[in-house]
């Protein structure tokens, strides 16, 4: 329990009247945040405290709110605090289930399918998130940055670039009703019991192209053209459209575009937290043969 000082624990309600020698605490994963299993008598609870630096690029008032729609919709965790000033937030814990990864997906039978039913869940409960995620816009916002910073780009940039401007305009030309969305679906945001899923961390969250969701997952967790069909019967309950299927792989490619440009930012500003210039290659190679497919030209006109 280290991590965890006292002055934090009495900032909550749950523990105020609790002996901190009375709650046992056990690390989990977490890059930029730190999270915890908390152990009191009769409960157990996800602690999330903020990570150092998080504030800058993390509205956490837009995070409450949106968390709080996700548990209300039965797709997230319940909240019982936070605290939009420093990130401190205490949630249900939920239990027996598996985090999720790409080889999770692979395995675990019916798990697409279950990835498909939650974010119809979510994508319909009717209420609405606070931010609205704007891919164009980020894109040009990373593109300027690239060209201020000066940046190293890899081989053929320019030319995916291009190619992304008619993805854009019929896009613009037929824009989806937009829908309470994750923005950011890693397959470690999705927790798995065999029977159904949870989805949690609600940090990037906002309004958004449903198919967004699905597109970024598929991408994310490596899915196979039948995971993709399976996810998206289940999200449609039936009959897949071919607009559904044409804007889930746009946004394959869409998705890794944004991360590639993400990813050279951080390589041009010696971010030392990986090798962001093989991550952002990686991403970028696999945009650019999806892109670069026959069928992907006819995929842009089925978006309607």
């Amino acid at each position: 329990m280290e991590l965890i000082s006292n002055h934090i624990l009495q900032q909550i309600p749950q523990f105020k009247d609790i002996n901190p020698n009375a709650l046992s605490f056990e690390r989990l994963g977490g890059l930029t945040n730190l999270v915890f299993r908390v152990q009191a008598a009769d409960k157990t609870y996800l602690l999330r405290v903020a990570g150092e630096g998080t504030e800058a690029y993390i509205d956490r008032k837009v995070e409450a709110h949106n968390a709080q729609i996700a548990a209300e919709a039965g797709v997230s965790a319940r909240i019982h605090f936070v605290d939009t000033d420093s990130g401190l937030m205490l949630a249900d814990f939920i239990g027996d289930c598996e985090t999720m990864t790409a080889n999770n997906f692979k395995s675990r039978e019916g798990s697409a399918a279950r990835a498909g039913a939650i974010l119809r869940k979510l994508h319909h409960c009717g209420q609405a998130f606070e931010f609205r995620f704007e891919l164009f816009s980020m894109i040009d916002d990373y593109l300027a940055t690239l060209k201020k910073l000066e940046a190293e780009l890899p081989a053929g940039y320019h030319d995916v670039v291009k190619m992304a401007r008619p993805v854009r305009a019929r896009l613009d030309k037929y824009p989806a009703q937009l829908a309470p969305c994750h923005c950011d679906p890693l397959a470690e945001n999705f927790l798995d019991n065999g029977e159904r899923m949870w989805m949690v961390d609600w940090e990037y969250s906002g309004m958004n192209d449903p198919l967004w969701d699905l597109g970024d997952l598929s991408v994310e967790a490596d899915f196979s053209l039948s995971q993709d069909m399976e996810m998206l019967s289940a999200y449609c309950e039936g009959e897949v459209s071919e607009n559904a299927l044409g804007r889930l792989v746009i946004y394959k490619a869409m998705s890794d575009l944004l991360w590639t440009l993400w990813g050279l930012i951080q390589h041009a500003n010696n971010n030392p937290a990986e090798d962001f210039w093989a991550y952002s290659i990686g991403r970028f190679e696999r945009c650019k043969q999806l892109m670069g497919k026959a069928e992907f030209e006819r995929h842009i006109l089925e978006i309607k």
